[in-house]
């Protein structure tokens, strides 16, 4: 059982890796990397969060996601805005609008090459599985 387990880790590991690469690559095209295009995602999805809430969204410490948010506000693609009290709120720029829909179309094309061996049938087991873990966790 614990080489299979540890086999199933590294092929999760090794899947998101490829993604990750995959994705890296292509988004060089449209002038952002990954993390910089996951950082413009979480800022969409929550415009006003702050740099504690983005580092948890996209899975990084709070300096690193600062050290992030840096570079996003040198390229002009997030703006920092004061808050109630000393809360500091993130939101997208023009430039950053653009940037993340472009990055949405790149992510679309090439998740759908990375999960294409797989039926529709299969995305959807899949996803509920990895929800199913998550949830395990965050629970």
């Amino acid at each position: 059982m614990r080489g299979e387990l540890q086999e199933l880790g590294r092929s999760v590991k090794q899947a998101q890796y490829r993604q990750h690469r995959a994705l890296d690559s292509a988004l060089a095209a449209v002038g952002t990397t990954l993390a910089q295009w996951d950082a413009l995602r979480a800022v969409g999805r929550s415009p006003g969060a702050s740099a504690r809430e983005l580092a948890a969204a996209t899975f990084q410490t709070e300096q690193a996601f600062g050290a992030l948010a840096g570079r996003l506000l040198a390229q002009g693609v997030v703006e920092r805005r004061p808050g109630r009290g000393r809360r500091v709120e993130h939101h997208l720029t023009p430039a950053g609008e653009r940037v993340l829909a472009a990055g949405h179309e790149v992510a679309d094309e090439v998740l759908a090459d990375c999960f294409s061996p797989l039926s529709a049938a299969d995305r959807a087991t899949l996803l509920d599985l990895l929800r199913r873990l998550a949830s395990e966790r965050d629970a």
